[in-house]
């Protein structure tokens, strides 16, 4: 495990070239509970405020888990490429509709993704940057339905074996650029620093982490 500050990584990030036509895409994945949100916002801090699309907001509801990915490549991916500006709408899972008001995300130098799966396969080769957020899986469950209450546990529990499926079918963790302790023990200082984890961390069985 090492401490290292999100200045630090926001610098290398800026000194990577865009893949992704003018845009540094940026992913933070993992799975549910694993601290995903906290790393991003932090890094977006290091950033100076860049923008962050957040996968939940593309979901049209617990089935739409993977399927998503149609909308982000259409409103979000298709037009950074382009160098235009992307848009999208905000799913509202108490009406389990999608807004009606479209948020707009003008091409930026950095641009992060954050949710479940959006370091797959699919995007790898234009990411400047994919990180994988883990964490024990007790402590991701408890936190999930702490965050989200107790009555979302069926779907839950059916979300995280998807994720653990997905996981193990993508690879994530072998071609991650860098996989971040979400519950780390080692002394540091949260709003500026994170925990990294050995790059062995997979081979000696690491990814009980990811999975349900």
């Amino acid at each position: 495990m090492t401490v290292e500050r999100y200045a630090d990584l926001a610098r290398q990030v800026l000194a990577r070239p865009p893949r992704l036509g003018r845009t540094r895409l940026v992913a933070v994945d993992g799975p549910s509970g694993a601290g995903k949100t906290v790393f991003a916002t932090r890094l977006v801090a290091a950033l100076d405020g860049a923008p962050v699309v957040h996968s939940d907001d593309l979901l049209a509801g617990w089935d739409d888990q993977f399927t998503f990915w149609s909308r982000l490549a259409e409103w979000v991916l298709g037009p950074l490429r382009a160098g235009g500006l992307a848009r999208y709408r905000r799913y509202d899972w108490h009406r389990r509709e999608f807004g009606p008001q479209w948020t707009e995300l003008p091409p930026a130098p950095v641009v992060l993704l954050e949710g479940v799966s959006v370091a797959r396969a699919e995007i790898r080769p234009e990411l400047t940057l994919a990180v994988l957020v883990t964490a024990p899986s007790g402590l991701r469950l408890a936190r999930a339905l702490a965050r989200d209450g107790v009555t979302i546990r069926p779907y839950l529990e059916n979300w995280r074996r998807g994720e653990d499926l997905h996981f193990r079918a993508d690879a994530t963790a072998e071609h991650a650029d860098l996989l971040v302790d979400g519950a780390p023990e080692t002394p540091h200082d949260p709003a500026v620093e994170y925990v990294r984890i050995d790059p062995a961390w997979t081979s000696r069985g690491g990814c009980g982490r990811i999975g349900g």
